[in-house]
């Protein structure tokens, strides 16, 4: 497998958003997930919360976060609007 060279250009228009949630990954490779609602700190929840939102909301943006590792473990910060 040949390692590519993927850069993430972020949108240069702004956009209003009331949560972040987001999967990332341990330092074990386990994945966490976590939400950080606007003027509130950053919760953990569990899979079934972030699928559910996932699945469910109004999605505005999905920011990739890169793997520092380069094992290809797919991260993400999902934007929602309620």
């Amino acid at each position: 497998m040949t390692k590519s060279n993927f850069s993430f250009v972020p949108s240069p228009v702004s956009f209003d958003y009331d949560a972040i949630y987001s999967a990332v990954s341990n330092a074990s490779g386990r994945m966490q997930y976590y939400v950080l609602e606007k003027g509130n700190k950053r919760q953990r929840i569990s899979r079934k919360s972030f699928t559910d939102v996932y699945n469910n909301s109004r999605i505005i943006a999905v920011r990739p976060i890169q793997d520092e590792n380069g094992l290809g473990i797919v991260q993400m910060d999902v934007f929602i609007k309620h």
